[in-house]
């Protein structure tokens, strides 16, 4: 599906006034970046970046897109969107990586008219997809080796149940519930039986029966429906100590954890797994951390970002050509909302045994390299062709190397300043 109409009305008003006062074609650089983190978050996560290539490869306007700019702008402008095609180049943050205050996550490099129409798509993907992948960041690095399970799609638009799969999936969950997300993307997806189901059938028993009949004895019960205890005892009875795992999805949880594991151990089923449900986030999965649970299901405080739905980006012209055709700094000076001109580059400054120190933003030049860090910013875009799309394994594993390399403070839950600073290198 095109993508060209999922933007603002005035990128095309400033569009058409560029076209005729003779700028549109000037070379110009723009910038997305944030400010900076959420309130008391330590680190972000970048996601949605194969989601915004695949909207440039799409940002075109067909009969039916241009027919709905009627009145919208004159007839030369659309005639120039009916040609429409990026032609520029795009450099980023990959995938799965961490970033900081004011880390460039990613520059455009176009003409102002190739590129100021792309700025709401890009900022809806980067700012949705991010704030989901560090949520789910958060989730993953409490959870440990427990897998995190994404069930949030009721909690949300039905297209962004499938843009919080994929980001979840960059960052750390296991699986999803989503089944789009599976089709599209090929996040793998798991599910059994929500209480409904047992309320269908005259008994529990009947109803565990059923599943395990249909599904097999590695089937997941959901055990309290009616009475936990009774439920377990059942649903042992009906599956053997084969059964592969009961769901609990309300009540103290740390307390019927514990209670459901002895119970299970004393009926010989010491290889089935408990799994949690019940609106939890990264708080709550830390606080089961000693209880005997072996997984996570996480709907609505993931797909809300747990508290930050949006990360807050903006996308910034920072340089633009000047009339003897070289790149001028521009830049935003608005209070609070301060822009900083200049092309920018990106390096994570690490020590010697690999643990980051600074997010070093060069302006006009790289930074200085020392040899321990690490250059964060990849092409994504050459002339006009997309060069940096890769899989989804590849961000999740970039997003665990990113996360090992930060300081251990990020591991912490309690509200506080980025673990890394950022410093601005050059002029």
């Amino acid at each position: 599906m095109p993508t060209a109409l999922l933007t603002d009305h005035y990128e095309l008003t400033m569009l058409q006034a560029a076209l005729a006062g003779g700028t549109a074609g000037r070379r110009s650089v723009f910038e997305l970046f944030g400010r900076r983190l959420p309130e008391g978050r330590r680190y972000g996560v970048v996601a949605g970046v194969g989601r915004a290539l695949d909207a440039v490869e799409e940002f075109r306007f067909d009969d039916e897109a241009l027919a709905a700019l009627e009145g919208v702008v004159d007839d030369a402008t659309v005639a120039w969107l009916a040609d429409y095609e990026f032609t520029g180049d795009i450099w980023g943050y990959a995938e799965g990586d961490a970033y900081f205050a004011h880390s460039p996550l990613l520059i455009v490099e176009a003409s102002f008219a190739e590129a100021v129409v792309l700025e709401t798509v890009l900022l809806s993907i980067y700012n949705h997809d991010s704030a989901i992948a560090s949520a789910a960041s958060r989730m993953t690095l409490m959870a440990g080796d427990r897998p995190c399970i994404e069930m949030g799609s009721r909690r949300t638009h039905e297209e962004a149940a499938v843009a919080a799969a994929r980001a979840a999936y960059v960052a750390g969950f296991a699986n999803t519930s989503n089944l789009a997300a599976r089709q599209r993307y090929g996040v793998p997806t798991a599910g059994t039986s929500a209480h409904s189901f047992t309320l269908l059938h005259d008994s529990e028993e009947e109803a565990f029966r059923a599943q395990v009949s249909s599904l097999g004895r590695g089937t997941t019960l959901l055990v309290d429906t009616y009475d936990v205890a009774e439920a377990v005892r059942l649903g042992v009875e009906v599956a053997g100590p084969e059964l592969g795992a009961v769901r609990i999805d309300s009540g103290d949880l740390g307390v019927l954890a514990h209670q459901v594991r002895q119970q299970l151990d004393d009926l010989g089923a010491t290889r089935t797994r408990i799994v949690v449900t019940s609106d939890l986030d990264e708080y709550a999965i830390a606080a089961l951390a000693s209880a005997p649970v072996d997984g996570y299901g996480v709907g609505t405080q993931l797909v809300t970002g747990s508290g930050h739905p949006t990360s807050g980006f903006v996308y910034k012209l920072v340089a633009r050509e000047d009339a003897d055709g070289e790149l001028q700094s521009v830049a935003k000076k608005s209070v609070d909302k301060i822009s900083v001109g200049g092309r920018k580059y990106a390096l994570r400054r690490r020590d010697p045994d690999g643990v980051a120190e600074a997010e070093v933003v060069g302006i006009g030049t790289p930074g200085r390299n020392d040899g321990d860090d690490r250059e964060l910013l990849v092409p994504l875009v050459r002339d006009g062709r997309v060069v940096g799309r890769e899989t989804l394994d590849a961000a999740r594993q970039r997003h665990l190397d990113a996360r090992a390399e930060l300081p251990l403070e990020v591991r912490s839950m309690s509200k506080g300043d980025p673990a890394i600073p950022t410093v601005f290198e050059g002029v």
